[in-house]
């Protein structure tokens, strides 16, 4: 019964852990798309610039 118990309040632990790591995770990918997306408009913003003064 004990034992039960102890897995029951390990296997809580681990989905709080693995919640968290999700969270985590989601967190980190939308600032690599993000960060992505502002070197794809940086690289627009210095060919556009390059286009302009030499015109």
């Amino acid at each position: 019964m004990a034992e039960q118990k102890e897995l029951e309040k390990l296997r809580a632990q681990d989905q709080l852990e693995i919640k968290a790591l999700k969270k985590e995770l989601q967190r980190k990918e939308k600032a690599l798309a993000e960060m992505a997306a502002l070197l794809v408009l940086q690289k627009k913003w210095e060919a556009y610039c390059s286009e302009v003064a030499e015109s």
